[in-house]
């Protein structure tokens, strides 16, 4: 079953699409601001992305990050509008020489092809309003957030996604991912724009929970850990057996990889 629904917040358009409809991360919006797209949606979604695109004339589009979900539709926009993707230095690399999509996101999400993205300038504006860009590492390396300081709005990539966190990537990293909410906590702002969660008024105060989340998790498994318990022993206890999801990715994505990068986490630094 797709999904597919449109939805307006306050001048801001969002179209959310996704092949299956097995809940919000399964899922990813599409948002467009004044002269601006944030990000493509999946490439296997493009019939839906398409008219969304054309709908309303543009001038930019950013992209948050290279992964499939995000950056997907990136060449097909560009093919399609002329309009090339501005996007973080690391990100400009990826898509420059292409990626691998590990086969249970490539089932979700689709494939995403090689484009040749634009480094993000010096200023970023949208609609005139000046945009603050936050590099935020964790959930992938090359991960960049968009601050609307006039409305106190984050465009906030994979950056929050929820509030408590069940499962982790093989490459991402919870030390890297605290830096950067903690990073993006100093900043002001109260609404996030999650593209899988949607609209978050009280983004803030959310994202605040899920790093209070991370670290008590964390302080957790490093006190189960100094008890002896080994690393399976430990993820049981506090996040119980793996699910479907991390078997149908080869464990690629699974509540084990959640602990191993939580037992990193040095935590006389946030003492």
């Amino acid at each position: 079953m797709s999904v597919l629904d449109s939805f307006r917040y306050q001048g801001l358009d969002g179209l959310r699409v996704g092949r299956f409809d097995l809940g919000i991360n399964s899922s990813f919006i599409v948002y467009r601001l004044a002269d601006t797209i944030i990000d493509t949606g999946p490439s296997n979604q493009w019939k839906f992305v398409r008219p969304f695109v054309c709908a309303c004339p543009f001038s930019q589009l950013l992209l948050t990050h290279h992964h499939e979900d995000h950056s997907g539709n990136a060449g097909a926009i560009y093919r399609l509008t002329g309009v090339q993707p501005l996007a973080p230095a690391g990100t400009v690399d990826i898509l420059k020489r292409g990626f691998r999509i590990p086969p249970i996101q490539k089932i979700i999400w689709g494939s995403a092809g090689k484009v040749k993205a634009r480094p993000l300038p010096d200023h970023v504006q949208i609609g005139g309003e000046a945009v603050e860009a936050i590099f935020t590492p964790g959930h992938a390396k090359d991960m960049t957030c968009y601050l609307l300081p006039e409305r106190g709005w984050l465009f906030s990539a994979d950056l929050y996604l929820a509030n408590y966190l069940k499962l982790l990537r093989s490459d991402e990293d919870i030390p890297t991912l605290l830096d950067s909410i903690r990073k993006v906590l100093e900043r002001d702002f109260e609404v996030i724009l999650c593209p899988h969660r949607g609209v978050v008024e009280d983004g803030k105060k959310r994202l605040r929970e899920k790093y209070d989340y991370l670290l008590n998790l964390a302080d957790r498994a490093q006190s189960l850990e100094h008890q002896g318990l080994d690393l399976s022993a430990v993820t049981r206890r506090l996040l119980g057996r793996e699910n479907m999801m991390s078997v149908l990715s080869r464990y690629n994505f699974s509540k084990r990889n959640l602990i191993a990068s939580c037992l990193q986490v040095d935590l006389s630094r946030y003492r």
